[in-house]
């Protein structure tokens, strides 16, 4: 299973790696994910959570 963000579905994306000398190899950028305890319909759960949705209050963390 990949790992997205599960409140806004980022995900692994690909671009080229470019050199000095203007080489291009492929590369990938992944989003920073971290595993949170979130209240969810009432109940904590456990999510893979962007720090972007962390940082803007998207999640309700369980204490």
């Amino acid at each position: 299973m990949a790992k997205v963000c599960d409140i806004c579905a980022k995900g692994k994306v690909f671009g080229n790696q470019v050199s000095h000398s203007n080489r291009h190899n492929k590369r990938t950028w992944s989003p920073n994910l971290r595993s949170v305890r979130a209240i969810v319909n009432g109940v904590p759960k456990k999510l893979n959570v962007c720090t972007r949705c962390l940082r803007s209050g998207k999640v309700e963390r369980a204490l």
